[in-house]
This record gives C-alpha cells, structure tokens and sequence, in this order.
C-alpha cells in the first residue's frame, strides 16, 4: 500500500453522524437525580458492600487506599455492543461506576486514551456526551459506529452493495491466516471501504462506518467466527512467522469462510441489547492526550481513562493486520512507548494538565492503572505525583479486586501476582 492511499495521522475531531440513534432501547441510569458530590461519592464507597464484603481503607505514603469489589468481574455482564476485542481495555463496569454516581444524562464524559471506545460508548449508553480521544486512528474506527449504530437492514443493504467481485491486490502473505477463497472477500471488502467511506471522510455512511468496524473486529480469532483460522490471541494478530508455526504445531489449514454471513452475525449480537439512547452529539479525535485540541475547555465533568502501561503492551505491533485492513500507515501513528517509569509519569503529567483545560470546576478525573512487573511498579503513585501542582484535589485511590481472567492468563499473569488483574483507580477532583 502506498503512502498516499493511506492515514495521516490527523489532530482534529473526527465528526458522528448528523442524527444519533433515538431508540431508547436501553434501560435508563440509576443515577441519583444530582451528581454526588466528591464527599458523598467517598462515604457510598467506604460503605459499599453490594458484593457482600466491606470496603478496607488505610493510608500508604500519605495516600488513601479504599479497596473493595466495586463490581462484578463477570465477562458477559455488560451491554452487547461493548463486546468488541481489543488488547489491554477495562471492564464497562469500570466507567458505569463512576458515570452513574458522579455525572448526570446531557453531561460530558472525556476518556483521552479511549482504546475500543469502552467509556464513551457506555457514555452514549447512559445518556451522557460521549468525549474521547486516542492517539491510533483505530480508536475513532472502532468507537464511532457504536455510539450511534444504524438499524439491521440498513447494514444488510449496505453489505449486499459491496463489489465482492473485484478484490484488487491481495497480500499472499495473508494465506498463512485465511482460505484463498475468504481472503479474495476480504480484499475485495477492503478495497470497497476504502472506496466508499475513505479515512478522511468527515461524514462516513453510517452503515459503511459500521461495516468497517466489524470487519476490522473479526479479521483474526479462535473459532468459526472469525474470518481466520485458529489463532492467538483472539484479540491482536500475531505475525505471519508465528501464524505458520502455529497452523503447522496444530496440523490445521485455513477453511473458507462466509465473510458477509460473519459480519452479520457479530452484528447481531452487538445489537442484541438494543440502541443507545438519545444522547447529545459525540466529539471523538486522534491525537496525542496532552493536545486534545479538538475538546472545548469545560466540557467535561467526567473523565474515565487508563493510559498503555509502561512497555507491558505493543499496541502498533498488535494491530498491524488491522492498520493494513483499515488503510491505515502504521509508520505514522506514533504511539510512544515509556520504558521508564520517570518517562511514563511525565507523559501523564502532560495529559493530566490537557485534562485541568477540559474538565470544569467541580467535575473528577477516574484514572485507572493496573499492576506492572510483578507489581514492583505502583502506576497509582506515579499518578498521584504527576497531579501534584495541577488545579487538582487528589481524593484517593480506590482498588477494585478482580478475578482472574483468561485474557490475562494468555499473557502469563498469575492471579494476585502479576500483570493487570487489579484496578487502581486515582480520583481526582477539579478545583
């Protein structure tokens, strides 16, 4: 693929649709009828035990801790339209949490760091402002689509208009993931987006936008589902070398799949919850955290985040398969790695101050880190030193106890040991 044909990074916000889905489908908030204040917010937390157990409180280096289950480690417990892959991204009961108790419906909530768009889909889900940002333009792919999804038969329509016919080149290489037969599909489906809704396209068609998001989400996994044969992880691509190891350890060939008949099928059970409310209209764009220039100041009175963590994830290295779909130039997207924990603080402090800009008086920054090597690294008090000096109250950090998980397990993290398997949420509020 040329560089011409592909993404420039751009620094401005990528627009939704006109209209967001009005369908109500989706149960209301059980927000309280005003926000709760930082006050009431802590005292529900040091009482919270709708899990059975009571919340632990200490202080650690001048830093209150408050630890508890806050809420359920169960995978299939959140709305459907969450249940898109993605490396490294907290649970939608994470940002429900503080959604729920902290913001009201019409409020704005920022996530500058939004991965697959977990907070602000579940934003749109409770009725809020859906604010986010992230530096890989596949962020915006994976997000917008969901925030204001068009009806079944629209995407159907659309699908059935695709030139399967005319698949351009296809990539060889790729045959060591995908039956020749599914990978003419899948070309000639990607040369159909790029086509119909090309990347700096302000206004995609809803059910094209649609479209790509899916396919982008089925390209490599672990059964029928996916376009690819077996492969690990379900939710990165390995490289082509690994690929063929893996098919030749396993004795296993690509088998011909039914691209559109997979598309439809996950869309359906992404919908199967229903739509989004109503909600006002989405700001989302691709950028650096620390230049989100595109978000007005004050907007925000929520900000729900977790940023990559130190060197523990290769995002680039994990979406080249789906860069390459998308049309997107993986040499331009530069997504920093901070191998050192000075570096990695400096880089939230910078992002912390962009907050201060968008966050109104009175409104909380959620931000979430996990466990890093063997947990001899506490991201929380990096955290909390990087908002010192900031227009920021730090509140405290509050823990929610995980079970273990299988995603977590395919990438040697043992329970209460290592990896990511806790949240540490740092709450601040803005003065």
């Amino acid at each position: 693929m040329s560089r011409s044909s592909a993404l420039r990074v751009q620094r401005e916000a990528l627009p939704l649709f006109d209209e967001p889905a009005l369908a109500p489908s989706v149960p209301a908030s059980s927000a309280t009828p005003s926000a709760m204040s930082s006050e009431v917010f802590l005292a529900a937390v040091r009482s919270f035990r709708d899990f059975g157990t009571e919340t632990r409180e200490w202080i650690e280096d001048g830093i209150p801790y408050l630890v508890n289950e806050f809420w359920t480690a169960g995978q299939r417990q959140a709305h459907s339209i969450h249940e898109v892959s993605y490396r490294a991204c907290f649970k939608p009961q994470l940002p429900e949490f503080f959604i729920d108790r902290l913001t009201l419906p019409g409020d704005g909530v920022l996530d500058p760091f939004m991965g697959r768009g977990t907070t602000p889909v579940q934003a749109a889900l409770m009725a809020r402002r859906p604010l986010g940002n992230d530096v890989n333009p596949l962020s915006t792919l994976l997000t917008r689509p969901r925030l204001a999804p068009p009806p079944l038969a629209m995407i159907a329509k659309r699908l059935n208009e695709v030139s399967w016919e005319r698949a351009g080149q296809v990539r060889s290489d790729l045959l060591a993931f995908y039956h020749p037969g599914t990978l003419s599909q899948i070309c000639a489906l990607r040369e159909w987006l790029l086509r119909e809704a090309p990347l700096d396209e302000r206004r995609p068609d809803p059910a094209t936008d649609w479209l790509r998001m899916v396919a982008i989400n089925r390209l490599t996994g672990h059964s029928p589902g996916f376009f690819s044969v077996y492969t690990l992880p379900p939710n990165q691509a390995t490289s082509v070398t690994n690929q063929l190891r893996i098919n030749v350890k396993r004795n296993q060939v690509p088998p011909l799949r039914d691209v559109k008949a997979v598309i439809l099928k996950k869309t359906r059970q992404l919908l199967k919850d229903g739509l989004p409310p109503a909600h006002p209209p989405a700001m989302l764009g691709t950028g650096p955290a620390a230049r989100m220039a595109h978000i007005p100041d004050g907007s925000a009175n929520l900000v729900v985040t977790s940023p990559p963590f130190l060197d523990i994830v290769q995002y680039a290295q994990d979406n080249w398969l789906r860069g390459w779909f998308a049309g997107i130039d993986a040499d331009a997207v530069e997504i920093a790695m901070h191998r050192t924990e000075v570096a990695w603080e400096a880089m939230v402090r910078a992002a912390l101050t962009e907050m201060a800009r968008i966050v109104r008086p009175g409104g909380h920054v959620a931000f979430e880190v996990g466990e890093v090597r063997n947990g001899k690294v506490l991201l929380e008090r990096a955290v909390w030193r990087a908002a010192e000096g900031l227009p920021f109250d730090r509140l405290a950090v509050i823990v929610n106890q995980q079970e273990f998980t299988k995603t977590a397990n395919c990438w040697g993290v043992d329970n209460n040991a290592k990896g990511t398997n806790t949240n540490r949420i740092v709450l601040l509020r803005r003065h």
